[in-house]
Order: C-alpha cells, then sequence, then structure tokens
C-alpha cells in the first residue's frame, strides 16, 4: 500500500509541474515568444523597390551588428495578418518591425494600444513633418517613426501646356476651378485630355478636402464628418465638373492609369510624389514634364498642399523591440546622411525635416527639364495641413463611392452625402 501511495503522489507531483509548463508555454506565446531576446529581428514590409529596399538601405548603413530578416507582404497581407494576430490575443509569429499605411494607422493603434512599443525615447517627433504625427501617435504617445511622404504636385506636360499657352507660372497657386477651366481650353487647343481619372477611386477626393484641413471624420477621428463637410461639398462639385468637362480619359486599374500618362494622351497627373518613377519610366519624354504645386480647393484656409497615401514604420511589443527601435532611430530617425542616399539610391522621399539641407536634395532632375523636384516636394510637404485620418476611412469611402456615382448620375449633391452620412453612422456604431 505504500508504494502505490507514494507512486500516486509521485504522479500528481508531475501533473501539477506539467499543467505549470504547459501554463508557462501558452503565457510565453501570448507574450510573443520565450521572453528571451531573439538573435535576430524581423520587419514586414510591402514594394520591393521603394518600401523594403529603403529597409535594406537602413541594415546597409546600420553602424552596429544586427541581423535583421526583411519578409515582403503585400500590403492587404500585412493588415490581415496583423488583425488576425493581435485579435486572436496571442503575438507568436509576429514581426519586430512593420510598415503599416497611415491612414490605416489609428485603427491598430486604438483597437490594440499594448501591442505597440511607444518611440518616444528615441526618436524626436518634431523633427518629421507636422501632419504625419496626428495619425501615428495615440494619448500623447508616438508609436510611429513617420518614413515616407505622399505629399502632391500636378505633374504636367510642358509641351502640351505651352501649345495651349500656358506656363508653371499659369499653374502656380491655382484652385481646382481654374484648373478646370485650364483643362477645357488645353483639350480644345491640343485634343489632349487633361486628367486620368477612376470613377470609383476617390484617392483625388482625400487630396482636395485634405487641402483645406478635412477629412471623412472630425477632428476627434470618430465624428463622421459628411453632410456638412464644405470641403467634401466642393471636392464633389469640382469631381463631377470635371467629368462633364469632356477631358477625363477614365481608367478602371492601376496599368490603365500609368498607360494614360506614358502614352502621352494626357496633359497633367496631380497625384503624391511617388508617381515620378513611373512617369520617368518612358524614356522618350524625358524634359517634357515639370511639376507645380497641387491645386487648392476655393474655401477659406485651404492651400496649396496636400497628400495621397504615405505610411510609417512601428514596433511590436515583442522580446527585441529596444533592438528594432534603435535600428530605426539610427537610421529613419536621425541619419542625414541615410536620407541622402535614399533619394540618390531609392529615389525614396521620407519626412525627416533636417535631411531637406543635404545636397541630395538640391540636386536638378534632368527628366523633369532641370527641376529641383525634391527641394520643392520638401518644402511643399512642410504645409501640408494635418488632419485625424481616424479608423474608418475606407469604410467610409467605400460608401461615398457608391454615392458619387449616384450623384454623377443626377442625384442632388445634398441628398448624397446625406445619404452618405446615415450609411457610415449606420455602419460604424
Amino acid at each position: 500500500m505504500k508504494y502505490f501511495s507514494v507512486r500516486k503522489s509521485w504522479i500528481l507531483v508531475f501533473a501539477i509541474m506539467t499543467i505549470f509548463t504547459l501554463a508557462a508555454c501558452s503565457s510565453d506565446e501570448t507574450g510573443g515568444g520565450s521572453g528571451e531576446e531573439p538573435d535576430e529581428i524581423t520587419a514586414w514590409a510591402w514594394d520591393p523597390n521603394f518600401n523594403i529596399a529603403a529597409l535594406e538601405l537602413a541594415k546597409e548603413s546600420y553602424e552596429k551588428d544586427i541581423k535583421l530578416k526583411i519578409i515582403e507582404n503585400a500590403q492587404d497581407d500585412i493588415v490581415q495578418k496583423l488583425n488576425t494576430g493581435l485579435s486572436s490575443g496571442t503575438m507568436k509569429g509576429m514581426p519586430n518591425i512593420v510598415l503599416i499605411e497611415d491612414q490605416r494607422a489609428q485603427s491598430f493603434l486604438k483597437a490594440y494600444p499594448d501591442a505597440f512599443y511607444p518611440l518616444d525615447e528615441y526618436i524626436n517627433p518634431d523633427d518629421f513633418a507636422a501632419y504625419k504625427l496626428a495619425p501615428t501617435s495615440l494619448d500623447g504617445k508616438q508609436y510611429g517613426l513617420p518614413f515616407d511622404t505622399g505629399v502632391t504636385g500636378l505633374f504636367f506636360r510642358t509641351d502640351y501646356l505651352k501649345e495651349a499657352g500656358y506656363t508653371m507660372e499659369d499653374l502656380s497657386n491655382i484652385t481646382w476651378e481654374k484648373y478646370i477651366e485650364i483643362g477645357k481650353d488645353v483639350k480644345a487647343k491640343t485634343g489632349k485630355d487633361m486628367i486620368s481619372l477612376d470613377p470609383n477611386d476617390l484617392g483625388l477626393i482625400r487630396v482636395m478636402i485634405q487641402s483645406a484641413g478635412s477629412w471623412y471624420v472630425k477632428e476627434d477621428g470618430t465624428t463622421v464628418h459628411l453632410k456638412d463637410n464644405e470641403a467634401l461639398k466642393k471636392a464633389f462639385q469640382n469631381y463631377k465638373a470635371m467629368m462633364e468637362a469632356d477631358f477625363v480619359k477614365a481608367n478602371s486599374d492601376w496599368s490603365q492609369f500609368i498607360a494614360a500618362f506614358n502614352s502621352g494622351d494626357v496633359a497633367t497627373v496631380p497625384s503624391g510624389n511617388w508617381i515620378g518613377p513611373s512617369i520617368e519610366a518612358e524614356a522618350s519624354q524625358k524634359g517634357k514634364w515639370a511639376v507645380a504645386q497641387i491645386p487648392r480647393l476655393d474655401m477659406e484656409g485651404a492651400v496649396n498642399a496636400s497628400n495621397q497615401g504615405g505610411s510609417s514604420f512601428y514596433v511590436l511589443n515583442i522580446p527585441g523591440k529596444e533592438k528594432a527601435a534603435e535600428f530605426l532611430a539610427e537610421t529613419f530617425g536621425s541619419s542625414k546622411q541615410f536620407y541622402q542616399d535614399l533619394v540618390l539610391d531609392v529615389g525614396a522621399l521620407g519626412t525627416y525635416k533636417p535631411a531637406s539641407e543635404g545636397e541630395a536634395y538640391q540636386a536638378e532632375n534632368e527628366y523633369f527639364g532641370g527641376q529641383k523636384l525634391i527641394s520643392d516636394f520638401s518644402k511643399w510637404m512642410e504645409e501640408i495641413p494635418s488632419v485625424n485620418y481616424g479608423m474608418h476611412t475606407y469604410a467610409i469611402e467605400d460608401i461615398l463611392a457608391a454615392e458619387m456615382q449616384n450623384y454623377l448620375n443626377g442625384k442632388s449633391l445634398e441628398d448624397a452625402l446625406a445619404d452618405a452620412q446615415a450609411q457610415a453612422e449606420a455602419q460604424l456604431k
């Protein structure tokens, strides 16, 4: 009997130890792994020719030894993987560094604030373009390291505009109404369309309203702001005026959009600065392009500067976070030389303001007629109004896109925006 009693006691002890061991393992998985500092840190990003190339350059320029594994994911895949992983309550398999588009950032920060590592002790937020700080911070803490800018410009064919009697000066400091007036004249005198648009893509609407310091939500980032949004009303009106002016070459996807200007069919491309390399891809048009400031809405407070796109780097709150934060801080967060190399080697324009003093930013771009393009974009970047993108940009825009079609087909603007407001409020409760 004594033997069996002792045996049962050891079995019980072993079972209890096993339970505690399994619980500890489960806890480690939830907390992001073993709790030990990893030998290698990982980064998720998209676009091998831009964001990933920038990370590779940062890795090469980093003066400390670091094992950085850069994993390419499509942007939508990153969004899905983050949501799936973070919502499950486990950080297992998550990267140390992740790139997130600025207009999606608040949805992650507000839903999973404990999952991200604050960078306040590593970078000076004031060194970056002011408009990038609202989407990358939360409750007074800076979580994102602001990276690339979506600063916009009005890319235009100098030969087409000259044929119609216009110069760079005529395109400077203008409203969208003036742009439409010029567009009609260009079409009449040259036969060329002024712009290529996808009626289901409201990227240009975003450009218009941010130039007036407005967005789809109010400054609190949550209150839907469509029905009584004066900037949005004017943007819709300008968009419809373009469609009715008979100078829009319609497109339905990215390849058709690129083909519209590479083929010489359109005279202007109002877009984020990142479109530059796609324009330069058509070597036969070298010297025939220039870039003016983006038009503004005709209303008080609007400026000839806006944003389209842009993303920032975030560090997840898992083992290796200090290494990851230090790596970002000493490259993207403080190195002027790194940003000179970034412009020259990758063609990427960051939002780190001190870098604009470097020689690479003053270089003349021969494709664009010798214009100091990076310098111009850097100046315009600092004029971009800061807005709170909130958590639901794309959900609201899906609603607006449908109402835009209704508006173009005859529905009154007031009814279109009122219906969009009601739908958005109901959907985002």
